[in-house]
């Protein structure tokens, strides 16, 4: 997908960005070197960093009526008095990276604008990060094709079938940073334990968590099979995958319950 050319039209009739924290931050820094002009941009969030007005950005100016995009980049708690004080129309593609709320809560909104929901992650602020969309019966091909092209300059983007799918997305890979991030907690504690310095347990965590991502990026075999070829007969790993792969108490139920609970959260949050 040629981003840069997708661009065209918001280069004409701008983008609203309503919240530039760290996900729209990362977004905007993204759309920014990837073909979209500063002037199109109208950021609105009071607690905006200055550096964006010095790249160009339109800082708390009234934005244009008819904005080729409004982006929602702020949190579920705040997006109902949010919505509340904007309107846009069917020339409008609404563009929702907050977790929770509903198509139809977006619908009743913007009665008439296409909208889309995308569940991006944090690695998406070193442009690492995967999201996942879902469209209201007014987003056609060209504004799936939109919102895929703006969300692609962080990451990678996956579409969903249907809006259900969305909390099994948002518990998983949403969620899932944080999950790896304690992993690598646990993994530097467990080398202390066993007599590592602090500073070195850290460091061969986190590169190996970063290092085994990579590879499983990398490389189409199953992480089954790259797990079984770390894995040596009787040898050590083969030992700690005894305990690791316990059906009852390892990290296969451990996980599950832990994405079951985030899902039925997010479930929550979009009531």
């Amino acid at each position: 997908m040629n981003i840069a050319g997708d661009f065209s039209e918001i280069n004409e009739r701008g983008l609203v960005l309503v919240g530039c924290g760290r996900m729209g931050g990362a977004m905007l820094t993204g759309w920014l070197a990837n073909g979209i002009d500063p002037k199109a941009v109208t950021v609105i969030d009071p607690n905006a960093q200055p550096q964006w007005a010095d790249k160009g950005v339109r800082l708390n100016a009234a934005p244009p009526e008819s904005p080729a995009v409004l982006v929602l980049a702020v949190k579920p708690q705040m997006m109902g008095s949010v919505l509340d004080q904007l309107a846009v129309g069917p020339d409008t593609l609404v563009l929702s990276v907050a977790a929770g709320v509903t198509l139809d809560a977006y619908g009743r909104a913007f009665p008439t604008a296409p909208v889309v929901r995308a569940m991006p992650n944090t690695p998406a602020a070193i442009g690492r990060g995967i999201t996942a969309l879902i469209g209201n019966d007014l987003a056609g091909p060209a504004q799936m094709d939109m919102a895929h092209a703006l969300m692609a300059v962080v990451g990678e983007v996956v579409r969903l079938q249907d809006e259900s799918q969305m909390d099994a997305v948002t518990a998983l890979s949403g969620s899932g940073p944080a999950y790896v991030f304690h992993m690598i907690e646990a993994l530097t504690a467990a080398g202390i334990a066993q007599g590592l310095p602090a500073d070195l347990s850290l460091q061969l965590a986190r590169a190996t968590v970063a290092g085994a991502g990579a590879l499983a990026m990398a490389d189409d075999t199953a992480p089954a099979a790259l797990r079984e070829a770390v894995t040596s007969p009787g040898g050590t790993t083969a030992a700690g995958l005894v305990v690791l792969m316990d059906t009852e108490t390892g990290l296969p139920p451990l996980i599950a319950r832990t994405v079951t609970a985030a899902a039925e959260r997010s479930r929550e949050l979009g009531k």
